[in-house]
């Protein structure tokens, strides 16, 4: 049986693009090794976290998925139209090189900067002026994807923590979770406590859990600050005796 509109499954994959064969994205580790530029000692590889038909993926992966089984591995071809869309001229600007300041002098062709709070790519450095392409990378190219559907997420507890690491990139076992229907405890560590936008981040997990578990009706995140342990006094070494010998003992 097809998957449902929002179903949570994890789906291992590798995309490509067709044209080219480059690998730009990944969740095998052994694929990612096989690009220099792709891969992250720091990462840890795992299967995606995905919501069938919720626009979590690229059209076309998704369309995909909504017609797959737990288990079915999938080639799947992405047009640009439901992929990352069909390149822009429009998109494709001239700029004087002076309004990217002080460093100005370091741009070169390929660099990805942000002028007018805009992403783009710098196509060409000349006579005082820089051509920066504000279209998707992968604009206008058609793409394939191979993918695992490795699980589907069936019971409350795993949804929730799914959807708690996919927000905040923590371990389960960084986690504790204690779910009583209605009410949900979420204690995250301290480390998570410093993490840029914290309170935006409570609010998506609330938000994603409202809706992919509905026996949830109340959320309280938890806070808990520890005294670091007193470090133990460190015994002192007596002297070692120094050993004599007896008139006696020299016989």
């Amino acid at each position: 049986m097809p998957l449902e509109k929002g179903s949570l499954v994890l789906v291992d994959y590798t995309a490509r693009v067709k044209d080219t064969n480059e690998v730009f994205e990944t969740t095998r580790e052994e694929d990612a090794k096989k690009t220099a530029e792709l891969y992250d000692p720091t990462r840890k590889y795992e299967p995606r976290l995905v919501s069938v038909g919720e626009s979590w993926v690229l059209k076309g992966l998704d369309e995909a998925l909504a017609k797959a089984n737990v288990g079915d591995k999938l080639s799947v071809e992405v047009t640009p139209d439901k992929g990352f869309g069909e390149r822009d001229p429009n998109k494709v600007r001239m700029i004087p090189q002076r309004k990217l300041g002080d460093k100005a002098d370091e741009v070169g062709v390929g660099d990805v900067i942000e002028v007018d709070d805009r992403t783009g790519i710098v196509r060409y450095v000349g006579s005082g002026r820089i051509q920066v392409d504000f279209n998707h990378r992968f604009a206008g190219k058609t793409l394939l994807y191979d993918v695992n559907i490795m699980k589907k997420l069936e019971s409350d507890s795993e949804k929730v923590s799914a959807l708690v690491r996919r927000r905040t990139g923590l371990e389960d076992s960084k986690v504790k979770i204690n779910l009583s229907a209605p009410n949900l405890d979420i204690e995250l560590p301290e480390e998570a406590f410093l993490a840029e936008g914290l309170q935006v981040i409570k609010r998506a997990i609330a938000n994603d859990i409202f809706k992919f578990v509905p026996s949830v009706k109340n959320i309280k995140f938890i806070e808990s600050y520890y005294s670091a342990p007193a470090p133990a006094e460190q015994k002192k070494e007596q002297p070692k005796a120094e050993a004599t010998t007896t008139p006696e003992a020299k016989k």
